[in-house]
């Protein structure tokens, strides 16, 4: 296990042993993450968040809250989703099997008339392979990206307080400008204010240098959304993350397992650093996905769902190919957390943390 000392507001150290926890119980949901003996904290009020191209439960994870990782309890925060949405039939088996929560798994236009109503928050990382750097950059007339427009129209019905929606760094390059002011565009024209920032997912409290962009929209009756600080621990590096992983043999069970794809340049040859975050974990990984930084393998499903911060009690309901896509596609569950709480100082102003 490693050994963390500081803590930020809104965290517990805590000592056993992630996968010991994992082995025993990663049949349960996310309450299963808890230590033994210790209980959510009773909420006095929970928000009702509508959950848009869901994957399987990152981002939703996050603003539940109630997990631990590397040695830390995230606490439980107020949001309660009341209905997600995702088209990946396995996606969708993981995000039921680790949330404990139904999720409406169909194309978003097919369904879009079960959505609620009425919504506190609605969330969603909208499809980015159009703009992303390792995609085809299509831009704002690629099919995918397109479904932004699908995350409008729920906005526009459910009228949440606060929307939060995730993308790749793709978004703010130069030859995407007319795309972020489109997008900003469109959502202003809802009614919200709108600001959003490129995160480095490192100075989250994730060990993984991946960058993403969060845009977030309020409402003229909520306080102004402010981005969360970068926290103030030390960031965690590869082996820090996943070192006592080394001797854990091979094990489908709690996704332990990795690709056995040819090392060459065609097929990726990036080797962790040991005293660095990993590199950014991508979907569509197979021979891309980095190695060990000592063993002579690529690393696991497993290693790969800790460097996006998943708890070890989460586990992927899928095998080898669909397990890296729904990690790599993930928004990983501490950076959300903290976003999270962000959102709720919107919504509940006593309640922001510096």
């Amino acid at each position: 296990m490693q050994t963390i000392h500081s803590c930020d507001s809104g965290t517990q150290r805590v000592e056993e042993n992630p996968m010991a926890t994992a082995l025993r119980s990663f049949t349960h949901p996310i309450q299963s993450a808890l230590p033994f003996g210790l209980a959510p904290k009773p909420l006095e009020k929970e928000f009702a968040v509508v959950s848009m191209f869901s994957g399987c439960g990152g981002m939703d994870l996050g603003f539940h809250g109630g997990f631990r990782v590397f040695g830390r309890l995230y606490e439980s925060l107020p949001f309660r989703v009341v209905w997600a949405n995702e088209l990946n039939p396995a996606a969708c088996r993981t995000y039921r099997r680790n949330l404990g929560i139904e999720i409406v798994c169909d194309d978003i236009w097919k369904v879009i008339d079960t959505m609620p109503n009425r919504a506190d928050v609605l969330i969603g990382g909208f499809p980015c392979q159009d703009v992303s750097v390792n995609g085809k950059r299509v831009g704002i007339n690629g099919k995918r990206t397109g479904l932004y427009r699908a995350m409008l129209e729920g906005i526009r019905r459910t009228q949440p307080k606060v929307f939060v929606a995730e993308n790749v760094k793709g978004l703010l390059m130069k030859h995407h400008h007319r795309l972020i002011h489109q997008v900003v565009e469109d959502f202003e024209a809802l009614g919200y204010t709108v600001t959003y920032q490129l995160y480095l997912a490192s100075h989250y409290g994730v060990p993984q240098t991946r960058e993403r962009v969060f845009i977030v929209g309020t409402s003229p009756d909520c306080e102004r959304f402010i981005h969360p600080p970068r926290s103030k621990r030390k960031v965690l590096t590869a082996k820090q993350a996943i070192s006592d992983l080394e001797k854990l043999e091979e094990s489908e069970a709690i996704n332990h397992v990795w690709s056995r794809a040819n090392r060459s340049p065609e097929q990726g040859d990036r080797r962790l650093i040991a005293d660095r975050p990993a590199y950014t974990i991508r979907a569509e990984c197979h021979g891309n996905i980095q190695y060990h930084y000592r063993l002579p393998r690529r690393i696991s499903m497993r290693e790969a769902a800790r460097f996006q911060s998943f708890p070890d009690t989460f586990i992927f309901d899928s095998k080898l190919r669909e397990t890296e896509r729904q990690v790599g596609n993930a928004v990983p569950p501490v950076l959300a957390w903290h976003v999270a709480r962000a959102v709720l100082a919107c919504l509940q102003p006593q309640s922001q943390v510096e």
